[in-house]
């Protein structure tokens, strides 16, 4: 099982579609080593430190947050229901109600189609907020997708640069 590490006061909740087995089977995010997620938020300016999975905790200390939008771990993201998908964003949006980030980052554009109907929607800064919170779309960090470290690297530094972290 993931937990998800949420705290008030967060800049950032970056928000993975779920865990694959060995992130659910060692308890930490993003876990798998093909996995560029702590690589590339530390390239963007997120953390002062290169953070490893057994550190997720950590990420706290910079003000960002962890969470899945679906608990259940899947080799594959495309294993994921359409309804587990739609479910998974109302619990979402409950949690960003509760803590009130300054942004969330979905981490994946299809799923966002899937999950909250957004169609076309452009990677980055959306125009919908879910309270305060800004709404940002980010490429997945997982070495499943194409993108090249630098090009993931420039989409999350966007961010960063918006909330003026970096």
């Amino acid at each position: 099982m993931l937990n998800d590490i949420l705290q008030p006061g967060l800049q950032v909740v970056f928000c993975g579609i779920n865990p694959g087995l060995k992130a659910s089977a060692s308890g930490f995010h993003f876990a798998n080593r093909t996995n560029r997620f702590w690589r590339v938020i530390y390239q963007a300016g997120f953390t002062k430190t290169l953070l490893t999975p057994e550190e997720d905790r950590k990420i706290l200390q910079s003000h960002c947050g962890l969470t899945a939008l679906v608990a259940r771990p899947t080799v594959q993201a495309a294993e994921l229901s359409s309804q587990e998908l739609q479910q998974g964003a109302v619990l979402l949006i409950e949690k960003l109600e509760r803590y009130q980030p300054r942004a969330v980052a979905i981490l994946g554009k299809q799923v966002c189609h899937q999950a909250f109907g957004i169609r076309n929607a452009p990677w980055g800064k959306q125009e919908m907020t879910i309270g305060q919170t800004q709404v940002w779309i980010l490429p997945n960090p997982s070495g499943l997708n194409r993108a090249t470290l630098e090009q993931l690297t420039e989409s999350y530094r966007e961010l960063a640069t918006a909330l003026s972290i970096v």
